[in-house]
């Protein structure tokens, strides 16, 4: 997860792994991490999350968690339209330091407070069509879209396994083979011997 500080991030990693939202903004130094398992068309498949710091400060640090990762969430405040204007640098930093097939998705975060937008929806639709990205508006405080955030990046990065874009068999894309604790995994229940895939 990446995006200028403030905007969320933590929060919307919070909800997704707890189910809970804390009130004020509590800096991330450097970056923090979340495993958790969801479950699509049978499979159950294990996240790898990581919640990059926005500062400046930290952003050399951050940039070696692009390398082996199968995707990118960017997040921005609806209401900081700074925060909008800058996902452009962001995703120029992803793909300079992440592989060819990264999957993205743009979330504008914060559609509790519509009072305060200062970033339209059709302005975040076009960006991410612009740049061949999914596209949600969320809400980690009133948990508004916030599950189908990591279960449409997964589908879209499963889908690109079954068409073999990805290769699961190479770590660069993010995807590990096998059933390692620290990996995302998929089982196929349904086959006599499950088959592993790890990501993000």
């Amino acid at each position: 997860m990446i995006g200028d500080t403030g905007v969320g991030k933590s929060s919307i990693l919070l909800q997704f792994m707890q189910g809970k939202f804390r009130e004020g903004h509590e800096i991330t130094i450097g970056v923090e991490f979340g495993s958790k398992t969801i479950q699509i068309d049978n499979q159950d498949i294990k996240l790898q999350i990581w919640d990059t710091a926005g500062q400046e400060d930290f952003r050399s640090l951050t940039r070696g968690y692009y390398r082996n990762t199968a995707g990118a969430i960017i997040v921005y405040d609806i209401t900081r339209r700074e925060t909008f204007e800058n996902v452009i640098q962001w995703i120029e930093e992803a793909k300079n330091n992440g592989n060819q097939e990264m999957m993205f998705i743009l979330i504008g975060n914060k559609m509790d407070l519509e009072s305060q937008r200062m970033v339209s929806k059709e302005e975040g639709q076009q960006l991410a069509l612009k740049h061949d990205m999914l596209f949600l508006e969320t809400s980690a405080k009133q948990n508004v879209q916030i599950q189908e955030i990591f279960t449409e990046s997964t589908q879209q990065i499963l889908n690109k396994v079954e068409e073999k874009v990805i290769d699961p068999t190479n770590s660069t894309y993010g995807i590990r083979v096998g059933n390692q604790a620290n990996a995302m995994k998929l089982e196929n229940k349904s086959a006599q011997q499950s088959e592993g895939y790890g990501c993000c």
